[in-house]
């Protein structure tokens, strides 16, 4: 992991300390509420439906264990609400639903943040100054300008990469943080970065998506992708380059975000992303940015080439940890644990298949630990969990976890031989479900339980779904399928990238669903990136976990031997799942909302 520097813990604790005067001006008055809440915005302080929600930036997935235990403590400690407010949101939900408002969580998100729902604004300067103690922060978690960036979980031990990332994710960050010409951009802009061939990181989904490769000659360069993203209008990113010299890739950057600064609309607020950009000027936007890259080099003498001694400097933050591998008898040990699983244990055999990756070391695994369970939302994780979590990662993965772009952690650097004890004890804690990529490993936001801008809840829907398929067998059975939930057009759960997706729409004051079908986030299960399509008009809440059924049933009647769901869906063709869905409607629920 990255390791901050005098000047980089200087930087966060004099910003936690400057909040906490304007904080406290606020709350006595001398400072009104419209000049603090850009400043609070700008720590990742949003206030949502009933509290305040804070953002924590954990740029690329990365996280230690003492930073997860710290997170566990802001649950315990901080997460818990007024009790007139949380009263008033019980009240509110129940009328609508489960009634269920859980506190003392924090939830991680598919731009791999963690979020807290219930801490109180009073409080909230104590907490920045408690995440700066473990080198954390909120800065640039929300606003106009440059966001956390995002990568491959599996970034530095993916048997696939080619480049390790993670050293060019952190010069990006350090560029981008508090960069004084990309503080107030037309609309939030969020980078994915990627070092192998298949995509974890929905990169086409970005403003900016960055794979990194090497050309024929073994030189390191980007491929650089402009103008994804989701929401109301949702956009496949565009390639600008297929090989730029990664010396330069900041100077480029430089030149696509001036041009978007300069473009970006301002007047409307919901096309002003730079995917409205791309789509409207097409190739008069590259030769803008080409132009603007040229004049970055000829008149500014390329001011932000990255010297090969920087790239060293925080490549050395990232060098494997010493874990007494010998790597001579790792097949003799992964032959004899797949012996053991077949033996002894389908439930262990599953995990292993489902949560289990490969690793550039032989003798080390990536392990995925899952949190989507019946009865807690998919994201979720109490502090008891997030204790638990750090535990696991000193005992079995050297003190360091990652978030991974489904919302569960990741443990990245397992012994091969410690994997049936990290079996036992995951399963103990309830993370051991062997439930990754399959129909309940879905992706979900907070919705309408929380989020001021939700047009209805996804969480209860969530866990609709998730009760009637509690069987391992029949989960197994339907094989891995990509299930996102979005509360609001906002697509915060990427249900444009769905294999299946859900989106919440308002009606007359009323919570209604819309369905989507054949989306994909560009990786290796789902192929390249797509749109997923709406099935039709939408559907009460209660018909939505029938409707998935309906579409299920006719996978199953219709797959070939061994065919995924995407695969059969694109096969079979859109119309025929669309009809089973439609079908599934409940005559005395059935609206005529028109498609969005």
């Amino acid at each position: 992991m990255y390791q901050y520097t005098d000047f980089d813990r200087q930087f966060i604790r004099q910003r936690a300390a400057q909040y906490r005067d304007q904080l406290e001006r606020n709350l006595a008055g001398t400072l009104g509420d419209d000049e603090f809440r850009p400043l609070r915005l700008q720590n990742g302080w949003y206030v949502q439906r009933y509290a305040p929600m804070l953002r924590v930036a954990v740029p690329y997935g990365e996280l230690s264990s003492a930073q997860l235990r710290v997170l566990a403590k802001i649950a315990r400690e901080y997460d818990q609400p007024d009790e007139a407010v949380y009263r008033t949101a019980i009240d509110t939900q129940g009328k609508l639903g489960t009634g269920r408002m859980p506190v003392g969580y924090g939830h991680f998100t598919t731009r791999q943040n963690v979020q807290f729902n219930w801490i109180p604004l009073d409080k909230s300067a104590e907490v920045m100054e408690l995440l700066a103690s473990v080198d954390m922060h909120g800065i640039q978690t929300s606003g106009n300008c440059i966001r956390n960036i995002t990568s491959d979980e599996r970034a530095g031990i993916a048997v696939d990469e080619s480049v390790d990332p993670r050293p060019y994710c952190e010069i990006l960050r350090q560029w981008s943080t508090l960069h004084p010409e990309f503080a107030f951009l037309p609309r939030k802009f969020k980078l994915a970065v990627i070092g192998a061939r298949e995509d974890r990181a929905a990169t086409a989904w970005h403003d900016v998506g960055l794979h990194l490769l090497r050309n024929e000659e073994g030189e390191v360069g980007f491929k650089v992708l402009v103008g994804g993203g989701m929401g109301r209008t949702p956009v496949i990113a565009s390639t600008l380059r297929e090989f730029l010299p990664w010396q330069q890739i900041l100077n480029y950057l430089e030149a696509v975000v001036r041009v978007y600064n300069r473009w970006g609309r301002r007047d409307n607020m919901y096309k002003a992303r730079i995917k409205i950009l791309v789509k409207a000027e097409g190739e008069r936007f590259v030769n803008e940015v080409e132009a603007e890259y040229e004049q970055i080099l000829l008149h500014d003498g390329g001011a932000h080439a990255i010297p090969q001694a920087e790239l060293d400097r925080v490549t050395a933050s990232f060098v494997p940890p010493a874990l007494n591998c010998n790597r001579s008898d790792a097949e003799a040990k992964i032959e004899n644990i797949l012996r053991a699983a077949a033996e002894d244990d389908v439930e262990f055999s599953r995990w292993l298949q489902q949560n289990v990756s490969a690793h550039k070391n032989p003798d080390l695994r990536a392990v995925t630990l899952s949190f989507k369970r019946l009865g807690q939302a998919p994201g979720d994780a109490t502090a008891d969990q997030l204790d638990i979590a750090a535990n696991l990662a000193d005992q079995f993965s050297a003190g360091e976890v990652r978030v991974t772009h489904d919302q569960n952690l990741l443990l990245p650097w397992v012994r091969c031989d410690q994997l049936p004890e990290l079996w036992r004890a995951a399963r103990k804690a309830g993370f051991a479900r062997p439930n990754i990529r399959l129909l309940t490993d879905m992706i979900a936001c907070p919705g309408g339980d929380f989020c001021a801008l939700a047009n209805a809840r996804s969480i209860p829907i969530a866990e609709a779904i998730t009760a009637r398929y509690q069987d391992m067998d029949e989960l197994h059975d339907l094989g891995e399928i990509d299930l996102h939930i979005s509360g609001c057009i906002n697509s915060c759960g990427h249900h444009h990238s769905g294999h299946i997706g859900i989106l919440g729409v308002d009606k007359d004051g009323q919570e209604w669903y819309q369905v989507l079908l054949g989306g994909s986030d560009g990786s290796r299960l789902s192929g390249a990136p797509q749109a997923a399509r709406v099935v039709g008009p939408s559907f009460g809440a209660a018909e939505v976990p029938d409707v998935i059924e309906a579409v299920l049933d006719t996978y199953r009647q219709t797959r070939e031997a061994g065919e995924t769901f995407i695969a059969t869906l694109r096969r079979v063709g859109f119309d025929t799942f669309k009809q089973a869905a439609n079908a599934a409607r409940h005559p005395a629920e059935s609206t005529d909302l028109a498609e969005a």
